[in-house]
């Protein structure tokens, strides 16, 4: 029944792919905001799940104000950004404050598989509604928290955002040009991180309390998801005792591995092995490079710092100077791993990105048209569904109250007019 209720709301607004995913049947209570959880349960959106979106009916995810803006005449504008992180879900409001509320989100836990929440540890409980109780009200429930610092130890009370995880995982002080103070992660990689290790936590418990009948908690933590970030540097400090610092565009120790300048922009060039050093030295340069160097043959000696910073840099800078980004790929991207470093500009209108369906363009009614990313997930039986919107504040609540949760019509009216939805 709950599918083909959300095929039907969502189809309202048009343009939803209607095919069941991989998850469908799965319901997912999505009580989050911002970007680390909501982007968790729009992946499980994209994969089949019903995923009902409830926020505060005086205090929405306050996403929806960030830009870009689509205008509307006469309503409030559309956040592109919230749509981007909130697509395919159900609108729903509910107050977590209100007496009421115990009575409203018990009837969804006891219809529902998964529940998200990113709120500081403790608030939960503190409302009311923490995970011991609500096992209580139904104990398949898989329950994933996300925060900052997790659910334990001592900086599980600090508040924290994303660069909070970049700061205190060990990113940060690696990140940056050498010689110089560090420099975060240009994007949000904590939250993302902790939404990505989220959506695997939920489906390795989901697959648990279906064999058993028994939920868990998912305890994901931004500070941890971002230390399985940083490559070689855990290793590299317990085996080694080096703190790694930032190196700007080079690798640690594979050379050649890092940004090169060409005519009109720069590529990342990484014909490091043997058989890449070789073929880029008859590709790019001449026979002279190749057979005048027999000492850069071996690729431990190319990984020498002092022997690529006076040869083999020098060499491929000259090979790539009066080249075009273009130039270069078309003449050894089939052969090296040579590509261009594009502006996001690029990336949308980019063939390869086009050909794997990852720009989705949905239509929002008197807004106009709105790409995103698309999935990075391709199934070939069950794929996801990148072409629904992003619900309007409470958007789905009358319909779910009445006919997911069996509320009669005068029920619903005295929870609206209490100020419980």
């Amino acid at each position: 029944m709950i599918d083909d209720l959300t095929r039907a709301l969502l189809n309202d607004r048009g343009g939803v792919d209607a095919a069941p995913g991989s998850l469908a049947g799965v319901v997912v209570l999505d009580i989050t905001r911002v970007v680390a959880g909501p982007y968790c349960s729009m992946i499980l959106a994209d994969l089949g799940a019903t995923v009902i979106k409830i926020e505060n009916p005086d205090d929405p995810d306050y996403t929806r104000t960030f830009p870009p803006l689509l205008p509307r005449d006469g309503e409030e504008p559309l956040s592109g950004f919230f749509a981007q992180y909130n697509r395919n879900k159900l609108g729903f409001t509910l107050n977590l404050k209100s007496p009421d509320a115990a009575q409203v989100l018990d009837r969804l836990v006891q219809r529902a598989d998964v529940l998200v929440e990113n709120f500081r540890p403790g608030t939960m409980d503190r409302l009311g509604h923490g995970y011991e109780r609500l096992r209580g009200v139904n104990p398949r429930l898989v329950y994933a928290a996300l925060s900052g610092y997790g659910q334990s130890g001592p900086y599980r009370l600090r508040p924290a955002y994303d660069n909070s995880a970049q700061a205190t995982g060990g990113l940060w002080s690696m990140n940056g040009e050498a010689g110089r103070p560090p420099t975060r992660v240009g994007t949000i990689i904590g939250d993302l991180a902790a939404s990505l290790y989220g959506v695997i936590g939920v489906l390795a418990a989901l697959r648990h309390a279906e064999q058993t009948g028994q939920g868990q908690l998912v305890d994901i933590s931004q500070q941890d998801s971002v230390l399985t970030l940083t490559e070689n540097a855990v290793v590299a400090y317990t085996a080694e005792g080096e703190v790694p610092k930032p190196l700007g565009n080079e690798h640690p120790f594979v050379r050649p591995y890092e940004l090169f300048p060409c005519r009109d922009g720069f590529v990342f060039f990484g014909g490091y092995t043997d058989k890449f050093w070789r073929i880029s030295c008859e590709t790019f340069g001449s026979a002279a490079d190749w057979d005048e160097h027999p000492d850069l043959h071996a690729m431990a000696a190319r990984f020498d710092a002092d022997v690529y910073r006076e040869k083999v840099r020098p060499m491929v800078v000259r090979w790539f100077a009066d080249r075009t980004k273009s130039e270069l790929e078309a003449l050894a991207g089939d052969l090296v791993p040579l590509s261009a470093v594009k502006d996001i500009g690029e990336v949308v209108e980019d063939p390869q990105i086009a050909a794997r369906g990852m720009i989705v363009a949905n239509e929002y009614p008197g807004h106009g048209e709105l790409r995103t990313f698309g999935s990075p997930v391709k199934l070939d039986r069950t794929p996801p569904r990148t072409a629904g919107l992003a619900p309007e504040k409470g958007e789905h609540t009358d319909r779910v109250l009445t006919d997911f949760l069996g509320f009669s019509v005068e029920d619903v009216e005295a929870l609206r007019t209490g100020g419980t939805v």
